[in-house]
């Protein structure tokens, strides 16, 4: 019996994005696929539900944001492949993918997405760190004596 639930665990998900808009997302070190079709409404992150991947509520409200902001929440479905960086890098990088994939789709939607600066890549990162500082920026501790 147990072998039997394992084989179910181990399936990969297979999901159908023949006829979708691709986009490619970035934010920080991360980098997010993602395909767009119409559909109801899933988010497929890694091939888990998206609030199974992203726990916390902030990086679940900033992935549907896009579709919030065009009103229509679910008309679309997503399948997105995320790597590197963390869950808050792997979520803007989502962001940046389902919006430009919408403007794929219908370009009247790049007006209201554009006003909301979610179709511009945010280029910030870490700022690499320095030969005789602590960090970046921050110096080692000074001390007289």
């Amino acid at each position: 019996m147990e072998n039997i639930d394992s084989d179910i665990k181990k399936t990969k998900l297979k999901l159908d994005f023949k006829d979708s808009k691709y986009a490619t997302g970035r934010r920080k070190t991360s980098i997010a696929k993602v395909w767009l079709k119409k559909g109801s409404g899933k988010i497929y992150v890694n091939g888990k539900l998206y609030n199974e991947y992203f726990v916390n509520d902030n990086h679940q409200m900033q992935i549907t944001r896009p579709f919030q902001i065009i009103n229509q929440s679910t008309e679309y479905d997503v399948k997105c492949s995320v790597k590197g960086g963390g869950p808050t890098g792997q979520a803007g990088a989502m962001v940046h993918g389902i919006s430009k994939a919408l403007v794929m789709f219908d370009e009247n939607f790049k007006s209201t997405l554009k006003t909301e600066k979610l179709t511009t890549r945010d280029s910030r990162a870490v700022e690499r760190k320095k030969p005789g500082r602590r960090k970046a920026r921050r110096s080692f501790q000074f001390s007289k004596r």
